[in-house]
């Protein structure tokens, strides 16, 4: 007989030794900040036009609900990350003036009461998972329900009519849903999971192919690789080219993660680079992306008049270093999308370079936030669900920005909090209200609970 050989749980960092000082007071001054460069904001877009919602009504609202956020970060995750939630309430807070700033120039299509009221909404979802996710590491009970509930709402919308090409949308009753954003949260809980449960043999087992990466067994990589297919199916059936991308670049980061195997990386861009080829070749509606592109002055030269993308472009030309300043810019000649899409591109022309990457650096400040909870975390669902959720903001940056600034052709996905969309806006809240549940149980000392 052979004795059974367990691998070793890996040895925590240094910093989850023990329990991290609470730090509620920074946190509550971080957050005033935050509230308080989001209402001046509003009022500087206030003396340029007659705006929708007074600075005082927009202030107080906006400090309401980062207070009861606020209270429900101490009450039941008091030792949390204190940057995590101010930098969530300022990309909102900012998002609130650039949609104000852009219904100035389209009275008829007002969408920062809208915004407002799903921000509403977002905010108290995060109180809520705060407060009644006691342990994060309930949700590894509930993987493949997750999963089941992920691809049935990805699944819906084929049903409904499609929106600017693509079948992402439920309309009723006057309102709009778009379940993949919930869907990549359920996803996550899902790869975490299985692959927490499966990483010795993921990790160990297999036939080596070349370098590092070895071909794993069928009972092992076959459960996740068919569920990561039907999901990017349903995608490319709904002609979602921006989610399907994020899906497959959490799968990958997420395997890589569980493994230790960087030849997965180079698998994974081997083959989205062959999956954006023949899906860029085939489908018409992602064909003219593609084209527009390779070449954003074409419709220019043909007398069309800047498409959307050589709009955008001009938008971050005109912008310069520090900006035309809010209100004085010219990005809502984008058309439908400058609120959603291209939103960016606002930021770009009337806060300029500087306004821009401070932006890009809070994005960039709340992902390393979230990577460092996970390697605090001693389970190995927590480090990769949290993982996987700072991917997944990360991911959604790099393909919005990289689309609006023609890094990478476009996708029409919604940039995290600043953009227009209440299901993106509230996805967000949620993804935040987890890694604050993570990074609480890591600054613990890598326990799960809350007591």
């Amino acid at each position: 007989m052979t004795a059974k050989v367990t691998e070793p749980e890996p040895a925590p960092p240094p910093w989850s030794d023990t329990r991290a000082p609470r730090r509620g007071g920074v946190g509550l001054m971080l957050l005033a900040g935050a509230v308080l460069i989001s209402a001046l904001g509003h009022a500087y877009v206030g003396l340029v036009g007659r705006v929708q919602i007074s600075t005082p009504h927009y202030a107080a609202g906006l400090a309401v609900a980062a207070l009861l956020a606020h209270l429900a970060v101490r009450l039941r995750a008091p030792y949390a990350d204190p940057v995590l939630l101010p930098i969530a309430v300022l990309l909102n807070g900012l998002g609130l003036v650039l949609i104000e700033r852009l219904d100035l120039a389209t009275p008829g299509q007002a969408g920062a009461g809208d915004q407002l009221r799903w921000s509403g909404l977002g905010v108290g979802l995060f109180a809520l998972v705060v407060v009644g996710l006691r342990d994060h590491r309930v949700l590894q009970r509930y993987a493949y329900l997750s999963v089941t509930a992920a691809l049935a709402l990805m699944l819906v919308p084929v049903f409904f009519p499609a929106v600017n090409g693509a079948h992402i949308w439920i309309r009723f009753a006057g309102l709009s849903f778009q379940p993949g954003e919930f869907a990549k949260i359920l996803l996550a809980v899902f790869f975490a999971s299985y692959l927490a449960a499966n990483r010795t043999a993921l990790a160990l087992t297999g036939r080596r192919l070349f370098w590092r990466l070895r071909l794993l067994p069928g009972r092992v990589l076959g459960p996740i690789l068919t569920i990561w297919l039907l999901s990017v199916g349903v995608l490319v059936l709904e002609r979602d080219l921006g989610t399907s991308l994020l899906f497959f670049g959490l799968f990958v980061i997420m395997l890589f993660t569980a493994t230790g195997r960087i030849g997965w990386i180079a698998v994974g861009l081997l083959l989205a680079a062959l999956g954006a080829y023949a899906v860029g070749t085939l489908e018409p509606h992602v064909h003219s992306r593609v084209q527009d592109w390779m070449n954003p002055f074409a419709s220019i030269a043909r007398g069309e008049g800047p498409g959307q993308l050589a709009q955008s472009l001009f938008a971050f030309a005109a912008g310069g270093l520090l900006g035309a300043g809010l209100g004085h810019g010219h990005s809502f000649l984008i058309g439908f999308a400058a609120k959603s899409d291209f939103v960016l591109a606002t930021a770009g022309e009337e806060l300029g370079l500087v306004g821009l990457t401070a932006l890009l650096l809070l994005y960039g400040l709340l992902v390393s936030r979230g990577f460092r909870a996970g390697l605090a975390l001693r389970d190995p669902f927590g480090r990769l669900l949290a993982t996987g959720l700072a991917s997944i903001v990360a991911l959604q940056v790099f393909v919005i920005a990289g689309g609006v600034t023609g890094l990478i052709p476009l996708t029409g996905m919604a940039m995290p909090f600043l953009a227009q969309g209440g299901s993106s806006v509230v996805t967000n809240w949620i993804i935040v209200a987890l890694l604050v549940r993570l990074s609480d149980s890591a600054r613990r000392g890598g326990t799960g609970g809350s007591g």
